[in-house]
């Protein structure tokens, strides 16, 4: 009897560890990443430039892809609470290069690489604001937000009104 018992035991004990693995276990992370949805109000192009325009607001345009790994890195820096504050002062615009094929041409002055993030002034039009690199100027940090946070002060106090 007291070997069904422990038998009993340690299937109890492995029940309850696949338990623990499973609910202890991180979340799965998003294919294209976690872009905040809940703090940012992201808009569709069409949209984003027909706000713009209405507010008179500059617009922060990111072009991402489902697979890409840095597109999934770069989205955690839509968590900081910095950029999310200052992202109220943009029309946020977030754009899946992949589907939106014509839109990624359309704004690729140095190729169609991803992430690639834009600052265009309230008429949808691209400024002159770059990340700070010579290659990929378009490409921010996907680690740090402090790259993205100096692109988004530069935006506001050239393209806002």
């Amino acid at each position: 009897m007291q070997g069904r018992h422990a038998m009993g035991l340690e299937r109890a004990a492995a029940i309850a560890l696949a338990a623990f693995v499973i609910l202890a276990a991180p979340a799965a992370v998003r294919a294209g990443g976690d872009w905040n949805d809940k703090s940012i109000a992201w808009k569709s192009y069409e949209e984003g430039i027909a706000a713009a325009k209405k507010e008179r607001k500059p617009v922060l345009l990111v072009f991402y892809t489902e697979w890409c790994p840095h597109c999934t890195n770069y989205s955690a820096v839509f968590h900081d609470e910095k950029v999310v504050d200052r992202a109220k002062k943009f029309v946020m615009v977030r754009i899946d290069k992949d589907k939106h094929p014509e839109v990624s041409k359309k704004y690729a002055p140095d190729g169609e690489y991803i992430p690639r993030t834009y600052f265009l002034t309230p008429a949808g039009e691209l400024s002159s604001i770059t990340a700070p690199r010579d290659k990929y100027k378009y490409f921010y940090d996907e680690h740090q937000p402090a790259s993205l946070l100096a692109g988004m002060d530069k935006a506001l106090s050239q393209l806002a009104n």
